[in-house]
């Protein structure tokens, strides 16, 4: 696992948990920002995924 899998994985959880509070509490705009917030560490776990094909590739 490579820097950018990582943050990307722990981005998503964290998005998560404000999109479950968002919920919990009727929080519109928390909610909003922890789909964001998965979008965002999706994003860069798909970017770390893709580095890691390459060095795999590269060896």
């Amino acid at each position: 696992m490579n820097r950018d899998q990582i943050k990307g994985m722990a981005q998503q959880v964290k998005g998560k948990v404000n999109e479950v509070v968002g919920k919990a509490t009727g929080n519109r705009t928390q909610q909003l920002k922890g789909d964001l917030q998965q979008a965002a560490g999706t994003a860069r776990k798909a970017f770390g995924d893709g580095k890691q094909k390459i060095r795999k590739l590269g060896r």
